[in-house]
């Protein structure tokens, strides 16, 4: 083996033994736990220099890719201004530099100044520079970023590791004083007082689950602990309703939902339990609007049913739209003379209105597939509504909505440079057949003129857990792909949300294999469709997504030319049998809990990806991880890494470890663009669309 070519890493294997409901098993890399053990980040470091050196042919293509992705993006831009009070707040970027630099502008009048990127602002006030912030830092991440309700006063809070835990700290906007507050150790969110004097945050505990929200009275050394939730299953956080009328502190699992509120005015006052407190198995979400607060709930009432209830007395609730089985509510958000519903019907989100009467009005838009949500909307008495949208082939854009008039005002369509034109590209919805009948959707974008003749390459893309929903969204960089003629396709899987909440029922607990399988059953469809050549498909999947990517190249390794597998949950059994590792035992109502059910723990070790490597030819794999991920511990890819190798020596499989970064992987725009040249060009390398 030459000096450029190391030499195939094997981590070496220590016997350790699991023992539970009777079954014995040897995890001979669970030593790879442990980040300090010198072993752990030789093994890491080893599989980096394996990987770059396996992707040395590929430099040429990164190198183009990153520079597609640049030359496309408007490095020095903006956002469009929100109004808040007295100020219009925006973000803008700057050539050259990572991250985002947060301004505001006294307010004129109602409608979005225009301000020219690049351009000096007259009156501009920077309140927070990410670059200033980042100096000096190989990672940096803003977690708070909240300006008290009279504007004076903004919290922000930093990281430097991408562990997700903050250092919060506040800044006088009228003078620029950065106070001597300063608090570690805190997670994301929190809240003013109306008059801006208190600021509540929340810390998380040893396995990273946030249990407790605390009072900070500014210039005060001593905090008071206003709530604690103990029971493990469920994470806490605090805000303001949208009326900045209420304090709220939510408390949540994943079936289960709690509020408590108190008169924003009043802070150092108690804490009322909303309704009739905590009830197993059912989820509440809420919004206070003058005399009432809005309510949506799932109590006998799968897809949610939407009402309201007085303030003197949050028990009495009175029904305004019905359980709907078509239909899946899944927020409300009351603003001074309306309230706005977001909801999902036939497999796409939707942003309504409702009326006096109870009606609900969809904002409608005439493409067949796309993305659309609530944007930021801080001004309660505004007529205008601020929307995000966007698709496959359009990019992200913002549109106000008259309330009055009914019309969409496009603001801002994010710019794409150079020879970018929407109708070079068209996006398709095509239905899969799944073992049982069930119809899986899957969007479809490609280059205008790709026919669906069984020949191109094609990457699909899937997730599939927690009821999280994969729209059909916009990427600048997934235009390389689409350029050279790869077809890209998302795979709504059941375990997600897209098609209502039975969607998700259906693909968690004992019913966790309809995700697996519904992903190689719309693999199977796109090549009998003719959208993707047999032996030219690659999967993508990322966290619990990447736990699908383990799962179908166990279940279908030949459906597969490649595997990207971005910070995947693919120990999954081991983990979820540890109560110790962060946010484990939160996770037991997604996934069954194997340490007292000998059912679930079956059921888990027949499709955990770590427990089922075998010695057949997998597809080629890349798995991409981050040394200080507290979501999907590193170890996690590296143990299924190391045991796909050992067990099947034959397959290729690389291992690539951010060695200062956390879930979401590197945090400067410029950093996170490479990564994701890397991850493109191996993925057209295994497609043989290089």
């Amino acid at each position: 083996m030459s000096e450029t070519q190391p030499a195939k890493p094997a981590a070496p294997r220590r016997d350790h033994s699991r023992i539970q409901h009777g079954d014995t098993v040897n995890d001979p890399y669970s030593w790879l736990k442990d980040p300090e053990d010198p072993q752990t980040r030789d093994y890491l470091n080893a599989e980096n220099a394996y990987a770059e050196s396996r992707t040395a042919h590929l430099a040429g293509l990164r190198k183009a890719i990153f520079g597609e992705i640049k030359d496309r993006t408007q490095e020095t831009d903006l956002s469009v201004p929100v109004r808040d009070g007295g100020w219009w707040y925006y973000g803008r970027t700057e050539e050259g530099k990572q991250y985002a630099i947060q301004c505001r502008l006294k307010a004129a009048g109602d409608t979005p100044p225009e301000i020219e990127a690049g351009a000096a602002v007259e009156g501009e006030e920077v309140l927070v520079d990410g670059n200033a912030l980042a100096e000096g830092h190989d990672f940096f991440s803003l977690g708070i970023y909240d300006v008290s309700p009279d504007g004076n006063l903004l919290a922000f809070a930093v990281n430097y590791s991408g562990d997700e835990r903050f250092t919060l700290r506040f800044k006088d906007l009228r003078t620029g004083e950065v106070f001597a507050d300063e608090i570690a150790g805190v997670f994301y969110g929190g809240a003013w007082s109306a008059d801006g004097s208190v600021f509540f945050y929340t810390k998380v505990d040893d396995a990273w689950r946030p249990h407790q929200v605390w009072r900070h009275v500014l210039g005060e050394t001593e905090d008071v602990l206003v709530y604690q939730e103990d029971d493990e299953r469920f994470r806490t956080g605090i805000g303001l309703t949208r009326s900045k009328g209420y304090l709220v502190v939510y408390s949540g699992s994943s079936t289960t939902t709690e509020y408590r509120y108190l008169d924003a005015d009043d802070p150092t006052g108690e804490f009322t339990v909303f309704g009739n407190g905590r009830e197993q198995g059912v989820e509440v979400v809420i919004d206070h609007q003058g005399d009432r607060f809005w309510v949506l709930h799932n109590k006998d009432a799968e897809n949610f049913a939407l009402g309201w209830t007085p303030v003197e007395d949050t028990t009495r609730f009175h029904e305004v739209i019905p359980h709907d089985e078509a239909v899946r509510l899944e927020s409300v958000e009351a603003f001074a003379g309306h309230a706005v519903v977001s909801l999902r019907r036939a497999g796409l989100p939707r942003v309504a209105l409702l009326d006096a009467e109870g009606r609900l009005t969809e904002i409608a838009f005439d493409e067949p597939l796309y993305d659309v949500g609530l944007g930021q909307n801080p001004d309660y008495d505004s007529r205008q509504l601020r929307i995000g949208y966007g698709s496959l082939v359009t990019p992200p854009s913002v549109y106000d909505y008259d309330i009055d008039t009914a019309e969409l005002h496009l603001r801002k369509r994010t710019a794409v440079l150079g020879e970018f034109d929407p109708a070079d590209y068209a996006q398709y919805r095509e239905w899969a057949t799944a073992a049982d009948g069930t119809r899986i959707p899957i969007s479809i974008v490609a280059k205008a003129g790709v026919e669906p003749d069984g020949t191109a390459p094609c990457l699909l893309y899937g997730y599939g857990s927690y009821e999280h929903s994969i729209d059909p969204y916009f990427s600048i960089a997934r235009l390389s792909l689409l350029d050279r003629g790869v077809v890209f396709a998302i795979a709504h899987v059941r375990g997600g949300g897209e098609m209502g909440r039975q969607w998700y029922e259906q693909g968690k607990l004992l019913h966790k294999k309809h995700t697996f399988t519904d992903f190689v059953d719309s693999a199977d469809h796109l090549v009998k469709a003719g959208w993707a050549a047999p032996d030219r498909i690659v999967a993508r999947g990322g966290s619990a997504g990447g736990l699908l990517m383990g799962a179908v190249a166990n279940l279908a390794p030949e459906r597969f030319a490649g595997i990207l597998a971005d910070v995947p949950f693919v120990d999954a059994l081991n983990t979820i049998l540890d109560p110790t590792m962060p946010l484990t035992v939160g996770e037991w109502e997604e996934w069954g809990n194997p340490l007292e059910s000998a059912e679930v723990y079956e059921y888990m070790k027949s499709y955990s990806p770590y427990e089922n490597v075998t010695s057949v030819r997998y597809p080629s794999i890349l798995a991409v991880t981050s040394l200080n991920d507290i979501r999907v511990g590193f170890h996690e890819p590296a143990k299924w890494i190391a045991k796909l190798r050992h067990e099947s020596p034959e397959s290729d499989v690389l291992l690539k470890t951010e060695m200062e970064a956390g879930h979401g992987g590197r945090s400067g725009r410029y950093d996170a663009w490479e990564e994701e040249a890397f991850n493109l060009a191996w993925v057209l390398d295994k497609l043989g669309a290089a």
